[in-house]
């Protein structure tokens, strides 16, 4: 089977006040503006290889507007589009899409819109900031845990399992690890990849009747003390830490979350472990085992349930989680006399 994608590019999102999302990107989180089209902002982090990762929207709510992969060649990239289409799926072509030239765009089978790209407009740094190091695209930036590149998104969906194995078959995505609840068999978390790394794609069960929706989006920083250097400067500067520091199970990775002004999540991360077997077999974790916290020494706060845009239905918790399975994510140690 030949390898369709590479990596996550970029991620778009829609926010009711756009200035206000990008000056937080740009003085709290250490993003940089490269361009402004029709009202669309385009920022990148300082070890992004190509032009920007992250597109800042108009928008009525928080929301994903696209999350963006590159092909692992432009054959790749028609060949993605063939397996899409012939799912039962009809995307469409996009052409000059800025900086990525031709695309190809559509709504997966959950309601998440994905946009593919081979082409990409890559990062040259004027003089002034110009590495050193001849592989690097700009100098680390000034700002403290500022991140050096986009690292995945996690999206919210109403079958873990279902949402999984269509990205596998269709897309070639490989599974690497699930959450199912100690006390029923319930998917309630996943993660998969296009290369390497523990995932460039998560994915929470979501309990509301709105598709599409997103939990978080993360960024890398190179160690876990810059990490930390971003907590404390978050704190300092009033910005509240939602969860974290700490350790997740699955991925083993150091993790940070706080919100941007729209609301929307926002993770750094570091840390973790690369994978390059080619017939890895997911193992399924329990949250008794730590696979949020591994180090099982307190509860997920309530807030880490929500995804955006806002739930709705009767069916559904404020968060879109149902009530059974919030309340054994928020305290996965409770079957054990550990809540």
């Amino acid at each position: 089977m030949i390898k369709l994608l590479s990596h996550l590019s970029y991620v778009a999102i829609t926010t009711p006040d756009v200035e206000a999302s990008v000056k937080f990107y740009e003085e709290q989180v250490g993003l940089t503006v490269v361009d402004r089209v029709d009202g669309a902002v385009y920022l990148r982090c300082w070890g992004d290889y190509y032009a920007y990762s992250l597109v800042v929207l108009p928008g009525d709510e928080p929301a994903l507007a696209t999350m963006a992969w590159r092909t692992s060649s432009a054959e790749a990239l028609e060949e993605a589009a063939k397996r899409v289409e012939a799912s039962g799926i009809q995307g469409e072509w996009l052409d000059d899409v800025n900086k990525i030239g031709r695309a190809y765009r559509f709504t997966g089978p959950f309601g998440h819109s994905m946009t593919l790209h081979w082409d990409v407009t890559r990062h040259q740094a004027p003089g002034h900031v110009a590495s050193i190091y001849p592989d690097r695209p700009e100098k680390r930036s000034k700002i403290a845990g500022a991140p050096r590149q986009l690292d995945h998104v996690t999206v919210a969906t109403s079958d873990v399992d279902a949402f999984v194995q269509w990205y596998v078959d269709v897309l070639g995505f490989r599974f690497m690890a699930r959450t199912v609840l100690d006390e029923a068999p319930i998917s309630v978390f996943s993660v998969l990849t296009t290369n390497e790394k523990s995932h460039d794609l998560g994915v929470v069960l979501d309990g509301s009747t709105r598709a599409g929706r997103v939990n978080h989006y993360a960024f890398w920083v190179d160690t876990r003390e810059e990490l930390l250097i971003a907590a404390d400067t978050l704190m300092e500067n009033g910005i509240p830490i939602e969860y974290g520091p700490n350790i997740h199970g699955i991925g083993e990775q150091t993790f940070l979350y706080y919100r941007e002004p729209s609301s929307l999540r926002i993770e750094l991360n570091t840390g973790g472990y690369r994978n390059y077997v080619p017939d890895w077999e997911a193992n399924t974790w329990k949250p008794s085992q730590g696979s949020n916290n591994f180090y099982r020494n307190g509860a997920m706060p309530m807030s880490m349930t929500e995804s955006f845009p806002p739930a709705d239905g009767p069916s559904a918790t404020e968060e879109g989680v149902p009530e059974e399975i919030r309340d054994a994510l928020l305290n996965p140690y409770a079957q054990h006399g550990r809540g």
